[in-house]
Parts: structure tokens; sequence; C-alpha cells
């Protein structure tokens, strides 16, 4: 399998040193992944972890370009039907995740399965996250998608707290409190590495997938 980073941050790092550990060398770390020669880009796989004015910026030359794209940027999805849209006219593989954790997708599962057990019992949700101060978007993807989650199977609206703070990785919590008692169930990421496995996980898993758009969640889970 053949891999290009597209975004040499922080994550880009970890999704570098993630890929070398599981034995596979990239093929390059760029900053500007439109620069990618074509006949090098149709039998690669790009993980990109950009910034989301980079992705809506890039989306259409990824979609065209490489056989596979595994995105962990967020901040696009309101762009999500022409993303969506791009990539099945091109006939090549988008696998996304507002979070690729692979623990974070067990605690949307664990989340799913507790609303389905305390819908119609009287439950009030709420959505929490703290991150690090040089994240972009606010509130996250991901408490984007727990409060998703609590809409769609409780039948009640999340709001969400976010809060900016220091170096944090990443914590989210899902709250229902009822006249009784409260649950709360929380994810807390100790470092990046996590989300650069699963993202690792799933271009592993993307590089053998028929062309069309996947969530992460729906392949692991």
């Amino acid at each position: 399998m053949k891999v290009i980073i597209s975004g040499y941050g922080k994550m880009g790092h970890m999704v570098e040193e993630v890929l070398l550990a599981a034995g596979i060398e990239p093929v390059c770390a760029t900053e500007d992944v439109c620069s990618v020669p074509e006949e090098l880009a149709k039998d690669c796989v790009c993980i990109d972890f950009t910034t989301p004015d980079a992705f809506r910026a890039n989306y259409k030359t990824l979609a065209v370009r490489f056989k596979a794209v595994v995105v962990g940027t967020t901040g696009w999805y309101d762009i999500k039907d022409e993303v969506y849209q791009a990539f099945r006219q091109a006939g090549s593989v988008l696998v996304w995740a507002s979070n690729f954790s692979i623990g974070v997708n067990a605690f949307f599962a664990a989340v799913r399965r507790a609303c389905e057990v305390l819908k119609g019992h009287g439950y009030q949700p709420a959505v929490e996250e703290v991150h690090h101060i040089h994240k972009l978007d606010s509130p996250s993807g991901t408490a984007k998608s727990i409060a998703g989650i609590i809409e769609d199977t409780l039948g009640e609206p999340a709001p969400i707290e976010a809060k900016r703070i220091g170096e944090v990785p990443g914590i989210h919590t899902a709250r229902f409190v009822s006249e009784v008692d409260k649950l709360e169930f929380t994810h807390e990421a100790f470092s990046r590495k996590g989300f650069a496995e699963g993202a690792v996980t799933a271009a592993i898993m993307a590089d053998g997938l028929e062309p069309g758009v996947y969530e992460f969640k729906d392949l692991i889970l």
C-alpha cells in the first residue's frame, strides 16, 4: 500500500510515526497535496489532516487524483453533499470520520445504546467538549456527531458546550439528567496517537474498498 500524507503538522507527523511502526513507508508528506503528480497519486491512499479551508479548496482534486482518501480534517460538514458527489462522480473512495479514535467510536456506540434505553423516560441531554486552544472549529466535529446521535436516537436536542484550554488533546462528555438521576459518558484522549492509529486503520481498509463514500464508524462497528 502506498500512502501520501496531506498536512504535515502535529497530526501529520503522528500519522507518519504510526505508519512507520506498521511497516508502511509513506511516499511523502506534503502541505500542498495538489502538487502531487497525477501518475503517482492514482496509486496512493491519501490521509488528510489539514485545515477546514485547505480541505474545502482541495477536495475536488483529492477525489479525482487519488484512489482513496481518508479525511480526518473536520469543519467541512456543511458541504458534505458536494464532497460526497465529487468522490462518487470520480469513482474513488472516501473514508471520513469526525474522530478516528477507536475509543471514540466505541463511545458513539455506547451513547446510542444508552439513548435507546433512556428514550421516553424524561432525560435531558447535553454535550461538553474540551480541546486545545489551537483547534480551529468550535464545537468540534466529534461533539456535533455525539449531539446528532442523541437527537436521532433519543429524540431530544443536545446543547453543546465547547471549551478551549491549553494543550488538551480532547475530552468529550455526553450527559443525561432526569429528576431521579444523572448518567455521564466521557472519552478522554491522552494524546493524538489514537486519532492517527484509527486513520491508518482506515487507510488500510480503504485500499481494498469498492469506490464510494464510507463513514469510519460504519466500517468498524
